[in-house]
């Protein structure tokens, strides 16, 4: 059965009442005494609270750690379900059905009912507008996981009700997004936010949904007759971004996930400031106050994509890559993204070789220590100098810039338009810092076809948007999953010799396995069996 779950608040006291009460509820919500609206907005602020938060959310590690650009520093951690095909409609630890209906149902519940709350026109367009918007993104958020899922409209059902609907298709569920999309574009704040709203919903989020919602109908997995209409339709709702004009890449690369306000941020989960990415993510060989946890470890497979600063690949002979000092000279985008050997950090250098403070041998007891010889250092704030941590901004990003710029970049390909996705990547790769070079071409391949610019948007996708919830589904929606993510993965061991060098080899740490069947979730088990034959079951569960 859906998820409908009743939206209390807790009080110790109810307006209009002299006597306590244990909650707020529907009718006290919607007051139409309430000038002010207060309650109103406390239910849209909680159903803000849907939006996608990708830090550490499945037991403590990334949801990359489940591809093969990282694994849980810990062994038999819950991403391993997902991570090597245990997954099964009774256990699956990235499930959404019921918490995004449930988001689906409170937003349904508040667009009934706002219309009796007397506040201005304009905040109840604001919201609205909203509320819809995080409707749309949480059946998002179905299609990617599930496929084709049941469309509710605006029907709010009560917990009495028999509820018996049926599976919408794949494309009923993308054209009913698109459309919300498109129809609540007019009625969004305009961008850029100005900061006494940050975090809110643009017209700029609206646009990125849409353009991430068409480009997943025309990848491979959801377009095996690659229907060039549906590349164009994902390349047209990227161009739209684009072409507002009010955003832009940010020119520091690290400080787009750590300041409140960024000009290439649409859409970021908002959180107070903190220390906990810090002490979750980094190396595990600091002390008290500044004690870490280390949970996830990037992989050798990550760390061999970046190419050097001259953006050619490590595997070129011209690359001037140095087996011997193998973080030197790479795409600065590597250390803004994993710690490796030898980074400062709290004003020390981190110590991943073998028997270091970061990688202590088995006698020396901490919870976890890294397994590939790496700890994930996005999202973290600048501590390379500092003595202590002290509480920063973390805001996840939704929807940036950049990530449009590969979406046309992608789409625009598909269409054969090769010159369109050079721009953007070499956009994107000068903003990294790497060096153009004497062609111009930032170390990209001179007049590639269709095939070679797929692979070199594929690896910038990679690059660019690591650990940010993208390679997951990317691999996914490319149908790439099954030759990706089947393997052995890697990891480096480092000897500190006598002289102070260091001596690099490389070994196996672990293996990533993918079944077919996982293009698509199992649909929760209590939801097939509840919905009477109405909610069928994916393929092959």
């Amino acid at each position: 059965m859906l998820a409908a779950v009743t939206f209390i608040f807790v009080f110790s006291c109810r307006k209009y009442e002299t006597y306590p009460v244990e909650r707020i509820t529907d009718n006290i919500v919607y007051d139409s005494l309430d000038k002010n609206a207060t309650y109103a907005e406390w239910v849209v602020n909680g159903i803000y609270a849907f939006l996608p938060n990708g830090y550490n959310r499945i037991d403590n590690v990334v949801l990359d750690a489940a591809t093969d650009d990282a694994v849980a520093s810990n062994f038999g951690n819950n991403i391993e379900v997902l991570g090597k095909s245990r997954l099964s409609a009774v256990n699956n630890p990235d499930d959404k059905w019921a918490l995004a209906y449930e988001a689906i149902r409170r937003a349904n519940l508040f667009l009934a009912n706002i219309h009796v709350v007397p506040r201005d026109e304009t905040t109840k367009t604001y919201w609205k507008a909203e509320v819809r918007f995080i409707r749309a993104m949480n059946y998002f958020e179905l299609l990617r996981r599930y496929g084709g899922v049941p469309l509710l409209g605006d029907k709010a059902y009560s917990l009495e009700e028999n509820i018996q609907l049926g599976r919408n298709t794949f494309n009923e569920v993308v054209s009913y997004i698109v459309q919300e999309c498109d129809a609540i574009y007019p009625s969004l704040r305009t961008d850029p936010i100005d900061n006494t709203n940050l975090g809110r919903i643009t017209q700029a989020a609206a646009l990125a949904l849409k353009s991430r919602t068409l480009l997943l109908a025309a990848s491979p997995l959801n377009n095996p007759a690659d229907d060039p209409a549906r590349w164009l339709a994902a390349a047209t709702a990227a161009k739209d971004v684009i072409n507002l004009g009010k955003y832009s890449l940010a020119g520091n690369f690290r400080e787009i996930f750590t300041n409140r306000k960024s000009p290439e941020v649409i859409l970021a989960y908002q959180a107070a400031q903190h220390s906990n990415l810090e002490r979750q993510n980094a190396p595990v060989g600091y002390v008290e106050p500044n004690v870490s946890q280390g949970y996830v470890s990037p992989t050798q497979e990550l760390v061999n994509a970046f190419p050097m600063q001259n953006g050619l690949p490590v595997t070129d002979a011209a690359s001037g890559y140095d087996p011997a000092n193998p973080y030197t000279g790479r795409d600065p985008r590597l250390a803004a993204t994993v710690f490796y050997n030898g980074m400062m950090w709290l004003r020390r250098p981190v110590e991943t070789f073998e028997g270091g403070l970061d990688n202590p041998s088995a006698a020396v007891r901490v919870s976890r220590r890294t397994r590939t010889g790496y700890y994930l250092r996005k999202f973290l704030g600048d501590f390379g100098n500092a003595t202590d941590y002290s509480n920063q901004n973390h805001n996840f990003p939704i929807f940036r810039y950049a990530e449009i710029l590969l979406n046309y970049a992608e789409a625009a390909n598909e269409t054969d338009d090769q010159a369109a996705a050079y721009t953007q990547l070499k956009e994107i790769r000068k903003r990294a810092g790497l060096q153009a070079g004497a062609d111009d071409l930032y170390g990209l391949k001179a007049n590639m076809g269709k095939t070679d610019m797929r692979e070199a948007i594929r690896l910038e996708r990679r690059l660019e948007l690591a650990f940010e919830e993208h390679r997951y589904w990317d691999l996914r929606r490319w149908k790439t999953a099954e030759q990706m993510l089947n393997k052995q993965l890697t990891g480096v061991k480092i000897i500190r010799n006598t002289d102070g060098t260091f001596t690099y080899s490389y070994q196996p740490v672990d293996y990533v396995s993918f079944a077919a069947k996982q293009y698509a979730y199992p649909v929760p088990y209590k939801e097939v069996t509840a919905s009477g034959g109405g909610i069928t079951q994916n393929k092959d569960w």
